[in-house]
C-alpha cells in the first residue's frame, strides 16, 4: 500500500455540529408557512378595505402581481429542500436564509391585497 493512497482512506469523515440545526429550523419555518399565510389572509380580509371590495366591488387595490407570491412560495421550496439535503453546513444556512426572506416576500404579497 502506498502513502498517497492511505492518507487519503485514514482522513476522518466530518460529521456535522451537533449544535447545526439549520436542517430544524427550515423545517419550523416551512410548518409555519402554512398557518401564518392563513392568518394573514384572514388579517387582511378583516380590513375595512378589503371587506368593502369584497362586498361591493369597490375600493380594490390592484396589490402586488400574483407571480411574485408564486415565484417567491416556489423559491422558499427549494431553499427548503436544499437547507435539508446539502452536506454543507455554509449553503444549508445560506438556504436557510433564502427560505425566510421567500416566505416573508409571499406573506408581504398576500398583506398587498388589502
Amino acid at each position: 500500500m502506498n502513502n498517497a493512497s492511505a492518507s487519503v482512506s485514514a482522513r476522518p469523515v466530518q460529521s456535522p455540529s451537533p449544535m447545526d440545526r439549520t436542517r430544524l429550523w427550515a423545517a419550523v419555518a416551512a410548518f409555519l408557512f402554512v398557518p401564518a399565510a392563513v392568518a394573514t389572509g384572514i388579517l387582511t380580509l378583516a380590513s375595512e378595505q378589503a371587506s368593502r371590495c369584497m362586498t361591493y366591488g369597490e375600493q380594490c387595490a390592484p396589490g402586488l402581481p400574483g407571480w411574485l407570491f408564486e415565484w417567491s412560495a416556489a423559491l422558499g421550496a427549494v431553499a427548503l429542500l436544499v437547507a435539508l439535503v446539502a452536506p454543507a453546513v455554509r449553503v444549508r444556512q445560506a438556504a436557510l436564509a433564502v427560505q425566510v426572506l421567500a416566505e416573508a416576500t409571499a406573506l408581504v404579497v398576500i398583506l398587498s391585497h388589502a
